[in-house]
């Protein structure tokens, strides 16, 4: 069964921060608000965290994985951003949008996608998700929770713990979050391509 914790979502309480971060250093996989919906989440050396991710979303090995970041200088240790890209993302950021980017050498094959090399990154604006980065001190491997025939992430802690409490390790509740996914756009052929509209304004691209 999941552990489920109530974190305070405008002052998270260090010792529950404290406990999510070692569980996910435990390879924990853990369900968790965000500024989009709930999102699952592991470190980025849990292999089988990331298989997990798969199996409960019923994805293939083409998924683009996201990167949660804490801010611009964590976000570019993961990824290479041109610097026509540079200007445009770093003001969409921190907000509702992932970056399809190339990757840099660093982050694992296997979190990229096969044949383009590259992979998602996002810098949240979520109080409980920044605080919880910090604490970690490294990017999260991330999925938006959407389950296989839906089509929005899910937003009620209590929710995610009866449908997947014998997927995931943790469930984390941490006050309200909109049920609509981050804009997605397409940075690695040089040139904004907005795939998936969502919370952020796709416009500025």
């Amino acid at each position: 069964m999941a552990r489920y914790l109530d974190v305070h979502p405008d002052n998270p309480q260090p010792r529950l921060l404290g406990q999510i971060v070692d569980a996910l250093n435990d390879d924990a996989l853990i369900a968790y608000p965000t500024d989009s919906g709930y999102a699952l989440g592991c470190r980025i050396g849990n292999r089988d965290g990331r298989d997990r991710i798969l199996r409960i979303r019923g994805l293939d090995d083409k998924h683009h994985f996201t990167l949660l970041c804490k801010d611009f200088s964590q976000l570019g240790q993961m990824v290479h951003v041109e610097n026509s890209a540079f200007r445009a993302i770093r003001a969409a950021t921190p907000g509702p949008y992932t970056f399809i980017l190339p990757a840099m050498p660093d982050v694992p094959r296997r979190l990229m996608h096969p044949k383009k090399r590259t992979v998602g990154v996002r810098i949240p604006d979520h109080t409980f998700v920044q605080a919880l980065l910090a604490e970690l001190g490294e990017p999260l491997l991330s999925s938006t929770l959407i389950l296989p025939g839906e089509t929005e992430p899910r937003t009620m802690g209590w929710e995610v713990k009866e449908d997947l409490d014998h997927d995931v390790d943790v469930v984390v509740e941490a006050g309200e979050t909109p049920a609509e996914p981050t804009t997605v756009v397409d940075w690695s052929d040089g040139a904004p391509e907005v795939i998936r509209r969502g919370a952020g304004d796709p416009d500025r691209f």
